[in-house]
């Protein structure tokens, strides 16, 4: 089933997310999409990274979307005449969006290389090394708008948890009408459930701050003086300091220098512990730069930082705690995989995108740091509940945390792909 999907959403030389709400080329997508190439196609895993950053602007960001010209411009909202990248002198040729996504890239590339590794597959890592740096250079030297070290999204996709509570704050701040959403047209609600998907207000709030980046040509070096959203992710910045620590890995392999990635990975680590850990609620928040504070929600994204290799004893106990909790349920036998949010919060929602789901990526991101700080138990135990969640379900986007009934898109790329590598790895 997972090969099966991979292979219908293959598209010449990347993969679709799914072939119905998301026809274009999705960042992190892509990353772990390319995890699963390692166990069945094992040279489209450098075809898929490398599609995805011929796209990257000079500056050195990876756009989060990547638009197919053979897609009509309708086929998706916001499109490629909404991004308007074409007049800006930092973006390539090809149509893009203006904003990133977490940076899970040098991760999934060093994991499929060490899935799968050959002389091909070295040359490739090696070509793909330096845009890999240019990557974490442009997040580091453009966006650390706090100055102390972490990035700063400038818009929930950036995220890539859309919705989660973890805005609800941040975003009540942004000046948004519903009358914004008349001149558009939303695509998402005709392939799935309104009641599933982000709010007609979300969604004016996301136009809004799109449109004030876009104004001003998605330039960062004033982003504090005049950007309505400006948050510090636990996720986001959990990925920076694991991408350094697997550029050493890949750096190590080909020949230069590692030294440099671990002393940014020690640095980025002890930033995101100083700045996004409240020792009072024993988990990691977001930091809203607007108003200087942590933001209340109890979210799956405090539980990522276990993917930084040399995060502290104490937060990773920390941590373990909130997320054996029943908040989220993690046990060495779960009957569901984590939920996206606290599932004993009154605003839990079962069944809305990132405001309650189960997601594989998620999941997978938790289990990997499990393995990594000694968890094997706990990262079998919630393995199996993936397997079983897939196996039963099938490769859903998403997944109702309670039931396990598949939500969102069918036949979805990630969830096969990751599926394929605890598999694999079993």
């Amino acid at each position: 089933m997972a090969r099966a999907t991979l292979d219908g959403n293959w598209e010449h030389d990347h993969t679709v997310p799914s072939r119905t709400l998301y026809p274009h080329q999705w960042s992190w997508d892509s990353a772990f999409i390319a995890i699963g190439w390692a166990h069945a196609r094992p040279e489209r895993v450098w075809s898929e990274l490398t599609s995805l950053f011929d796209a990257q602007w000079r500056d050195g960001r990876v756009p989060h979307i990547v638009f197919n010209p053979a897609v009509s411009d309708a086929a998706y909202f916001p499109g490629p005449g909404f991004w308007a990248t074409g007049s800006v002198d930092a973006a390539p040729p090809t149509a893009t969006s203006g904003l990133v996504q977490p940076p899970v890239h040098a991760l999934a590339a060093w994991h499929a290389y060490r899935r799968a590794p050959s002389d091909q597959a070295r040359a490739a890592l090696a070509r793909l090394y330096p845009r890999l740096v240019a990557q974490q250079h442009y997040l580091a030297s453009h966006r650390d708008v706090g100055g102390a070290g972490l990035v700063s999204i400038v818009h929930p996709w950036e995220s890539g948890l859309d919705n989660s509570p973890a805005w609800d704050d941040p975003m009540a701040a942004v000046p948004a009408e519903a009358a914004v959403l008349r001149a558009y047209r939303r695509r998402d609600i005709v392939h799935a459930a309104a009641a599933h998907r982000p709010t007609d207000l979300d969604y004016a709030r996301y136009v809004a701050i799109v449109t004030a980046y876009r104004a001003a040509g998605y330039r960062d070096g004033d982003l504090a003086h005049r950007h309505p959203f400006l948050v510090e992710c636990p996720l986001f910045n959990a990925a920076l300091g694991a991408a350094e620590h697997a550029l050493a890995g890949i750096a190590g392999e080909i020949g230069a220098d590692p030294g440099p990635h671990r002393e940014r990975a020690a640095r980025i680590t002890a930033a995101v512990v100083d700045r996004l850990y409240d020792p009072t609620t024993g988990t990691f928040h977001p930091r809203d730069l607007r108003t200087g504070r942590l933001t209340a929600a109890r979210t799956v994204l405090g539980l990522t930082p276990l993917i930084l290799p040399d995060l502290p004893a104490r937060q990773v106990e920390a941590v373990l705690v909130e997320a054996r909790s029943a908040r989220f349920g993690l046990a060495t036998a779960m009957p569901r995989p984590l939920p996206s949010h606290d599932r004993t919060a009154v605003d839990f929602e079962p069944q809305r995108y990132w405001r309650g789901p189960s997601w594989m990526n998620i999941n997978w991101l938790v289990r990997q740091g499990l393995l990594g700080h000694g968890h094997a138990a706990l990262a079998a135990g919630l393995g199996a509940s993936m397997v079983q969640l897939a196996a039963v379900a099938g490769c859903h986007e998403y997944f109702h945390p309670d039931t396990g009934a598949g939500l969102g898109s069918p036949a979805f790329s990630w969830t096969a792909a990751l599926l394929l590598d605890i598999l694999a790895e079993d």
